[in-house]
């Protein structure tokens, strides 16, 4: 591995020279074990603990088959698909991989292992590339979106999202990019932005594209310019990215966080409209079972009072089960509800008249294809949208940063470096980097 880094920091090395590198027959990868599987049968979900079940190893390292790349990893991110795989929720990860190798794809069986390498984002660089590939060389510096498809069905070829074979690289194939390591097909390959560090680079993937396609995407809500957009969870990893992509295409966010400290940091993105939830105390259920009207109608008069008087025409949805009943309530008449995930629970409840006669519209929305995630990682590279990466672990202490965002205890992303030595190294454009700095660096805050 040491070859591997030091021509990834030199300035001369050309692609023959990472052609020419020798590939370790084995690599550290952040996994979690088969055997482990029932570990934490019978605790409620706060109470699984991913420290205890991801673990780093020494695993054998892939051949890229046709179409696709090695990558040599120098940072990744953790998101919380990583959380939901570490605690095994809602199933174990281990049967996407199983169903994997059942598929007919003569590459697929080698995903099906007692291991299962986590991680959804990458920064890194090009070291092997299989039969087949155009485009990408070694030596090219990339970063990598989650979206691993098949395309042997027509349903995939109006958007890449539908295709019945669509899986999310990292948590339901092996060899993700929590890894010194990681094989990935190459239309998931797109440069890497100049002006950012690896381990910035690497934090925007997953949650950038999802925001994008959701919020902007014909696929999704297709916000425009003047709307309101309520953002759940506006200083997370998810929300940090709608928050900007809001204020870049000229609507007024009103974003919802927790705490003081994500109220500030939201303002200094740009937004004026915020819902502090700890200081407001919105209590949307009353016990486990029964939800309270009363609460969304308080939650909806805050709104308004903000937006002097408007109803959100978007709701950029995915708390779940613990928001999703308000969301229905306070969208306004004709209005949208995009969802991406269920983090408080897949069990939704709403009272469906404020959906049917006041024609809302619930949109589900699932990371993004490849012309989605290429366009929103080129706001990145123009400095348009920036990272919000808050914090940095090595990979050893990767259980300690999944467990920072099962708990809740973070702001923005939550990066590990892999190959990358220390933090700060990989920028190219110091010019367009000076430009930025202060957004880049808005959310960094030193680990606990």
């Amino acid at each position: 591995m040491e070859a591997i880094v030091s021509a990834v920091l030199s300035d001369d090395a050309r692609p023959e020279d990472f052609a020419a590198l020798p590939v370790p027959e084995s690599y550290r990868g952040a996994v979690i074990l088969k055997e482990d599987a029932t570990m934490f049968e019978g605790l409620a979900t706060r109470d699984k603990d991913p420290a205890k079940s991801l673990r780093v190893e020494e695993v054998p390292t892939p051949q890229p088959g046709p179409g696709e790349a090695l990558i040599a990893v120098m940072a990744s991110a953790i998101n919380y698909n990583t959380v939901w795989s570490a605690i095994f929720e809602p199933l174990p990860t281990f049967r996407f991989l199983e169903r994997y190798a059942r598929s007919g794809d003569p590459d697929a069986a080698r995903h099906d292992q007692p291991y299962h390498v986590l991680g959804s984002d990458l920064a890194g660089v090009v070291l092997r590339t299989g039969p087949g590939v155009r485009g990408w060389k070694p030596g090219d510096r990339v970063v990598a979106h989650c979206l691993s498809i098949e395309l042997q069905s027509p349903d995939g070829h109006d958007d890449t999202m539908l295709d019945p074979e669509q899986r999310i690289w990292g948590f339901e194939t092996n060899f993700g990019g929590l890894a010194e390591l990681s094989l990935v097909k190459v239309n998931q390959l797109m440069p890497m932005p100049d002006h950012l560090t690896w381990e910035e680079a690497a934090a925007s993937g997953l949650v950038n594209s999802t925001a994008y396609r959701q919020m902007v995407s014909r696929n999704g809500a297709q916000m425009k310019q003047g709307d309101t957009v309520l953002i759940w969870g506006a200083a997370g990893g998810l929300g940090s990215y709608a928050t900007q992509i809001a204020l870049n295409g000229g609507a007024v966010p009103v974003c919802v966080v927790s705490g003081q400290r994500k109220a500030e940091l939201v303002r200094s993105m740009g937004a004026e409209l915020v819902i502090d939830r700890a200081e407001e105390d919105y209590r949307f259920w009353k016990d486990e079972s029964t939800s309270d009207p009363a609460e969304w109608k308080r939650f909806g008069a805050r709104i308004r009072d903000l937006t002097g008087g408007e109803d959100p025409d978007v709701v950029v949805e995915h708390p779940g089960r613990e928001t999703f009943a308000a969301s229905v309530y306070v969208t306004r008449r004709g209005g949208t509800i995009v969802t991406c995930a269920s983090t408080s629970g897949y069990r939704h409840e709403y009272d469906n008249r404020y959906l049917w006669m006041s024609l809302k519209r619930i949109v589900g929305s699932h990371f993004a294809n490849y012309r989605e995630a290429w366009a929103a990682n080129r706001l990145i590279a123009k400095g348009m949208i920036h990272p919000t990466l808050s914090t940095v672990y090595p990979l050893t202490a990767v259980g300690t940063a999944t467990q920072d965002v099962h708990r809740n205890r973070h702001a923005g992303k939550v990066g590990v470096l892999a190959l990358a030595p220390e933090p700060g190294l990989g920028v190219r454009d110091g010019e367009l980097r000076a430009r930025h700095l202060s957004a880049i660096n808005r959310f960094r805050t030193p680990p606990a």
